[in-house]
C-alpha cells in the first residue's frame, strides 16, 4: 500500500479518537466523572487537535498521489471515504452534544448516500470516480465549520458566554458557528445537485 493511501486509512483510524474527546463516556450508568469533567472543560481542544491532524492527511495524500503519480483507484476510493466517514462521525458527536440540528445532519449523509450510489452504477461500468472540485470545496467549508464549533468552547470562555446555555440563547460566537455551518450545507446541497445532474446519464435506465 503507497503512503496517500496509508493517510487515507490513518485518517479513518484517528475518526474514534476524535469523538473519544468529543462525547462524555456514559455506558449503562457507568461515568467516570474525573475524565468526563476533562472532557468538558478540554476535550473538545484535543478533538480539534486530532481532527486538524486528520484534516491535513486529506491534503498530503492529495499532494503526494499527484506529485509521485501514485493515483490509484483504490486511492480514489479510501480518500473519498476517508473524507465523508470523518466529518459525519464528527457531526453526529456534535448532534448528540446538541449542538447542531439533526435534520441539517440528515441533508449531508443523504447527500454523500446518493453520490455513494451513483459512484456505485458508475462503477458497473468500470468508471472509478474521483472527488470533483465542488466536491473538494464542499469538504473544506465542512471542516472549517467542525474545526470552529470545536473551537467555540474555548473562544466561550474568553468572551464570558456559556457553550452549553448558547444552544438555546444565541451569542455572537455561536451564530458564527451557525453561519459556517449553514454554509457548509449550502455547498453540500449544490455539490451534490452538481454531481447528480452530471453523472445522471448512468441512471438513465
Amino acid at each position: 500500500m503507497n503512503i496517500p493511501n496509508r493517510l487515507s486509512l490513518l485518517r479513518i483510524i484517528l475518526i474514534p479518537f476524535t469523538m473519544l474527546f468529543m462525547l462524555p463516556v456514559r455506558i449503562y450508568g457507568f461515568e467516570p466523572a474525573a475524565w468526563n469533567s476533562f472532557i468538558t472543560e478540554h476535550g473538545m481542544l484535543v478533538a480539534a487537535a486530532i481532527f486538524i491532524i486528520a484534516s491535513l492527511t486529506d491534503f498530503f495524500d492529495g499532494q503526494i498521489a499527484r506529485r509521485c503519480n501514485l493515483i490509484t483507484d483504490l486511492g480514489k476510493f479510501l480518500d473519498s471515504l476517508a473524507d465523508k466517514m470523518l466529518v459525519i462521525a464528527v457531526l453526529i458527536a456534535f448532534v448528540a452534544l446538541g449542538r447542531i440540528s439533526p435534520w441539517l445532519l440528515a441533508i449531508i449523509v443523504l447527500r454523500e448516500f446518493m453520490v455513494t450510489g451513483i459512484r456505485l452504477v458508475a462503477s458497473k461500468e468500470g468508471v472509478v470516480m474521483a472527488a470533483k472540485m465542488i466536491g473538494k470545496i464542499k469538504t473544506v467549508t465542512q471542516m472549517i465549520a467542525i474545526i470552529y464549533l470545536m473551537f467555540e468552547p474555548t473562544i466561550m470562555r474568553f468572551t464570558g458566554d456559556d457553550y452549553y446555555a448558547s444552544f438555546t440563547e444565541p451569542c455572537a460566537v455561536s451564530v458564527i458557528g451557525d453561519v459556517l455551518f449553514y454554509i457548509c450545507v449550502i455547498m453540500t446541497i449544490i455539490s451534490g445537485l452538481d454531481y447528480l445532474i452530471k453523472n445522471r446519464s448512468y441512471l438513465k435506465e
